[in-house]
């Protein structure tokens, strides 16, 4: 590569055009491969920055590109501001560079045949900096989604607010926020992909605000940049700070994803997010509804092969049930608990949000898991996604496998104890159908978090409990060696939870080893049946029967 490079280097300047070194890993790169790649540095991965022009032609499907009706949309100089150069010769020169009008354009575009709103920002231009024409830009762009019923894909690029014009750019970060807010209050999806860099008035405003926020990989993202923050704290900033994976890593991202994988990983989420318009087909019923016809094993037995390892995890269930599963991260605060996973889903040709505890199934993978038992963050996501799923109009079905929620001192100075009052308490009035199935261990309030549902079903082998028969035990008789009888008195069965009505149906099992082909299928045909029937129940009377339900317990 060297003697190429000094080769190419004799001719003056045709180094410098044929040849570009990667700012991560310092390797020249061969400009045309470059561009094929993407602009991607085929020794390190570093993602290079593109212009608003070529990000268009990456993400949108060819030829469906229409610009928007901006001609009227000017950049003014409202403070008269000078600093070396008036700021007028500077917006002069940005737009001689760029050959864009300001930093960022709007129009109509399509993305695997979805016709969207897109807003895309240019970094090029004074940094990507945000005046009141960016602002603009993006506030129209969000005004004509609402008004076309249309999704809005907003590409961030932004070292933050326009200083040149005062108090004017900060407005635009109220401006940009109140025309987001009307779309999720109009039931309109919102999607913020997040390049290098991100930052100040914009990350503080509409970058942020998307329903779901993906980033290319070693993208700079925050609010104060590392120079800012190093030099006013005085501290030593963590190896990555501030990049994607940093911030997928402390639950703000929902993906990071490479630039080749962009479209279809859109296309999937602006697919997961059409309107419900088909029914899955009648199946088969598979749940038993009277108790004396589920098979009588010992409660100690069942509380064991709950507890198998190679019983399905929800992320094994969702890759053999679901025909899609598309992931998402984060509670949006502090961190993603692995411990609990979720997304949306197909199944049978309506979209659900999934959500579900996540053992992991292996040593390594369950310790990284916590063993499934959530952290507050996991609750916090879980109950971020609910949300969501009301805000689109998507069932709701859980998978429960926890042997509780994360008793650690973290969790409880995180507020433990109200995350999952929260998950509780707004799961319960959620207008959309709810299912739960109990795949493993269902453990106490951690369990309960994802339990409040229209229809609650439990696997044959599974077991659902105030606490662990051991931990019972160790409380009322004294010994863990005692969890047998405990188990046995707590009636933690499928078939006693039937009789008590704290389940509605149960899902059968063999007593060998689970196999996860027959359960999920099961699982697939148990719940197909049960959203079939909710969903033909209005949104208000599903919360009352909902709230009926659970107020009978006890009475």
């Amino acid at each position: 590569m060297t003697e190429l490079i000094d080769a190419v280097g004799r001719t003056g300047t045709d180094q410098e055009s044929t040849w570009m070194k990667c700012p991560s890993c310092a390797e020249y790169q061969y400009k045309p491969q470059l561009e094929r790649n993407l602009r991607v540095c085929a020794r390190c991965g570093h993602h290079l920055r593109l212009d608003a022009r070529r990000r268009l032609e990456l993400l949108l499907d060819d030829g469906s590109w229409l610009p928007g009706e901006d001609a009227d949309i000017e950049t003014r100089d409202v403070l008269d501001f000078r600093d070396h150069k008036p700021y007028r010769q500077r917006i002069e020169q940005a737009r001689a560079k760029t050959g864009e009008r300001d930093a960022a354009r709007y129009g109509v575009g399509m993305i695997g045949g979805t016709p969207l709103m897109v807003a895309v920002m240019e970094f090029g231009f004074m940094g990507g900096s945000m005046g009141g024409a960016v602002g603009e830009v993006v506030t129209r762009a969000a005004e004509c989604a609402l008004a076309e019923r249309l999704p809005l894909l907003i590409v961030c690029a932004s070292g933050g607010a326009r200083m040149q014009e005062g108090s004017i750019s900060l407005m635009q970060m109220a401006k940009t926020s109140q025309a987001i807010a009307r779309l999720h209050e109009a039931g309109l999806l919102v999607v913020c992909l997040l390049t290098d860099p991100t930052f100040g008035g914009v990350t503080a405003s509409f970058a942020m605000l998307g329903d779901v926020l993906v980033a290319e990989p070693g993208a700079l993202i925050g609010f104060a940049g590392p120079g800012v923050i190093r030099e006013t704290i005085g501290e030593d900033l963590p190896p990555g700070f501030q990049t994607a994976e940093f911030l997928v890593e402390h639950g703000l991202l929902d993906a990071v994803v490479t630039r080749a994988q962009l479209r279809p990983y859109l296309a999937k989420v602006l697919a997961a997010h059409r309107p419900n318009s088909t029914a899955s087909p009648q199946i088969p019923p598979v749940t038993i509804t009277d108790p004396d016809a589920v098979t009588a094993r010992p409660a100690a037995e069942i509380v064991k092969l709950a507890r198998e390892r190679e019983r399905p995890t929800t992320l094994s269930i969702a890759a053999v049930a679901f025909d899609s599963f598309i992931e998402l991260r984060g509670d949006r605060m502090f961190a993603d608990s692995a411990a609990l996973v979720g997304g949306p889903a197909t199944l049978g040709g309506r979209t659900v949000m999934l959500i579900g505890h996540e053992k992991g199934s292996d040593t390594k993978e369950s310790i990284a898991r916590n063993f499934g038992m959530p952290e507050p963050e996991g609750y916090r996501k879980a109950l971020r996604l609910m949300r969501h799923a009301a805000k689109f109009g998507m069932p709701i079905v859980t998978l429960i496998d926890t042997p509780g929620a994360y008793p650690g001192i973290g969790a409880e100075e995180r507020g433990q104890a109200g995350a999952i009052a929260r998950a509780i308490m707004e799961s319960s009035r959620l207008p959309v159908p709810i299912v739960a199935v109990v795949t493993g261990e269902g453990g106490s309030g951690g369990a309960l978090a994802l339990g409040v549902a229209d229809t609650v079903l439990i696997f044959e082998n599974s077991y659902y409990s105030v606490i662990s028969p051991e931990g019972c035990a160790a409380i009322l008789w004294g010994t863990r060696s005692a969890a047998g009888a405990a188990a046995q008195a707590l009636k933690i069965t499928a078939a006693e939870l039937l009789r008590l009505g704290v389940v509605d149906g149960v899902i059968p099992e063999a007593e060998a080893a689970p196999d996860i082909v027959t359960m999920a299928g099961d699982l697939r045909a148990a719940v197909a049946n049960a959203l079939n029937e909710l969903s033909a129940v209005p949104g208000p009377d599903l919360v009352e029967a909902r709230y009926r339900k659970f107020r009978a317990f006890g009475s």
